[in-house]
């Protein structure tokens, strides 16, 4: 919610990074999102990571789906799917999972990573947990 503005820019790096130190140096908090560049950043502060890491045909399905859709995380709503993003999702598995695994499995020992490679496998933690309401 910090880093797309509603003119469909998006901060600064450096703004963005600024943000994120405040952020991390509340008592908690709750980061949603991938932005690599700042993922040891997180992890250097975190005691808790949930990784989706589910399959491609997944991704672009729920990145699909979202087209069209007011969203908290955006201050606008996309007409289509933005190519360079579908790309992006494509290039993923390839490009950008395996720095993520790397650097889930070299943070400190401390921070608890649990990974999801299902929605259903969110679905059944969310369940199991204590306060869980049931609907």
């Amino acid at each position: 919610m910090i880093w797309h503005l509603p003119d469909k820019t998006t901060l600064s790096r450096d703004e963005f990074i600024t943000r994120l130190n405040e952020i991390v140096a509340q008592p908690e908090w709750i980061i949603d999102g991938n932005y690599l560049h700042t993922l040891s950043l997180r992890l250097s502060h975190c005691d808790t990571v949930f990784y989706f890491n589910l399959p491609l045909h997944i991704c672009l399905a729920g990145a699909e789906e979202r087209v069209g859709r007011k969203r908290e995380d955006m201050p606008w709503s996309e007409d289509t799917m933005d190519p360079e993003f579908r790309q992006w999702i494509i290039d993923f598995p390839t490009q950008q999972a395996p720095v993520i695994d790397r650097l889930l499995n070299d943070c400190n020992t401390g921070v608890n990573v649990i990974v999801f490679h299902s929605r259903e496998e969110a679905d059944n933690f969310i369940e199991m947990l204590p306060d869980h309401p049931t609907l």
